[in-house]
């Protein structure tokens, strides 16, 4: 029998966003891995799992999360990450990935998946979709993400604030992920393309800390690292105006 891997996306934070069929993935799942940095403290997706699995079905195996310099350092802690994980599956058959977020979004699990396909033949790859940041940030800030025929773009602002602002100068609704280090430059590529006035941030979605506040309000501190943007569209013309 092929051993499986499944990656489940657990949403940005808030336990009541995972969905059904990603809840029964945990729970059929003879182990649920959740990553960790080598730090030790729990993060966002275990807390999450932890509202559906008990403690001893989950696995804790360190990746370089926050590694973005040191590629050897980051690459041997996937390879490390890997091979403990393919030891899992050897042992058990049906593993589960928890993510935060959607695993095919910006998400460790792709690495991971790539890591497994080369070290355990025959593995079964599979993913559950999970509610994303922008989507629970839309929902609590009242955002409108697109209308008509707008275009959506999502930008990483740890590839520069160049390419923000590129689509910024764009026509549609740009939402900025992991831009807390980078919260003044994020403000300054708003105003200088008139977008801030509409724009929203919000970090810790759906926890006892939760912030969402106008862009407008962005200072020169820095925010936590997860921290999601929404700059909407520039609308005319009334209801369906861009139809």
């Amino acid at each position: 029998m092929s051993s499986k891997l499944v990656g489940v996306g657990v949403g940005p934070g808030d336990p009541e966003l995972v969905t059904v069929k990603g809840v029964n993935a945990l729970r059929a799942a003879e182990v649920v891995v959740v990553p960790v940095m080598d730090s030790g403290e729990r993060g966002r997706a275990e807390a999450t799992v932890l509202h559906y699995v008990p403690a001893e079905k989950i696995v804790r195996v360190v990746f370089a999360l926050n590694e973005r310099t040191d590629r050897a350092r980051r690459e041997a802690a996937w390879d490390a990450a890997g091979e403990r994980v393919a030891e899992l599956l050897r042992q058990r058959g049906g593993v589960a990935f928890a993510t935060i977020g959607d695993p095919n979004v910006y998400s460790t699990f792709t690495y991971l998946a790539q890591t497994i396909v080369e070290s355990v033949p025959g593995v079964v790859i599979e993913t559950v979709p999970g509610i994303t940041a922008m989507q629970d940030l839309a929902a609590r800030s009242g955002a409108v993400l697109t209308e008509g025929t707008e275009p959506l773009t999502l930008v990483p602002v740890t590839a520069g604030s160049a390419v923000l602002k590129d689509a910024l100068a764009g026509p549609g609704t740009v939402v900025a992920y992991k831009f807390g280090r980078q919260a003044a430059e994020v403000a300054e590529a708003l105003r200088e393309t008139g977008r801030i006035g509409d724009a929203v941030w919000g970090s810790a979605l759906g926890l006892a800390e939760e912030s969402i506040r106008p862009a407008g309000e962005l200072g020169g501190e820095p925010l936590p690292y997860l921290s999601t943007l929404i700059a909407p569209a520039r609308r005319e013309g009334g209801r369906g105006g861009k139809l």
